[in-house]
């Protein structure tokens, strides 16, 4: 419950703001709506009229007992499995997505750092990465999604 009062807290106002910014400047009636209802709600939350309590985001003890309900039964099918390649792929794949994720990380802080005037051209290039990490990431959901679909087959098979 820390972590959702905390979120709520920190979180939203920033995401309100992040999408306001987005979203400024297109000139859409729809878009127009959308920034002034969301101007009403920041507004809102500024004057403590709107309670950040009251604002429930999907984190409540049940869905949290659900979600590690769901993983550890994931997980424990993934190790039950008679290949080691269903075993070991997505964890090795997740966590090799995650290290390059963070190499790129240290690597933008690492060249504000240092060298300033080429920043921003090779923050550019790095940007240019992200059809990769879309390729990354599908390969990634689809293996999630056909392991999702093994289980069930056998879920099924087993009751």
């Amino acid at each position: 419950m820390l972590v959702t009062k905390l979120l709520n807290s920190i979180g939203l106002p920033a995401l309100l703001k992040f999408v306001k910014g987005s979203l400024t400047g297109i000139d859409n009636d729809a878009v127009k709506k959308a920034v002034s209802s969301i101007n009403d709600v920041s507004k809102a939350i500024e004057d403590k009229k709107l309670s950040l309590e009251n604002i429930r985001l999907e984190s409540s003890e049940e869905v949290d007992v659900k979600t590690l309900s769901i993983i550890n039964e994931a997980i424990r099918c993934d190790l039950n499995a008679d290949s080691n390649f269903v075993k070991f792929w997505r964890p090795c794949f997740g966590y090799a997505v995650s290290i390059a994720w963070l190499l790129n990380m240290f690597t933008i802080c690492y060249v504000i750092l240092t060298d300033r005037e080429n920043a921003a051209t090779i923050i550019s290039a790095i940007v240019e990465t992200t059809s990769l990490w879309a390729i990354a990431l599908g390969v990634l959901g689809i293996s999630v999604i056909n392991r999702t679909k093994e289980k069930k087959n056998n879920n099924s098979i087993n009751h």
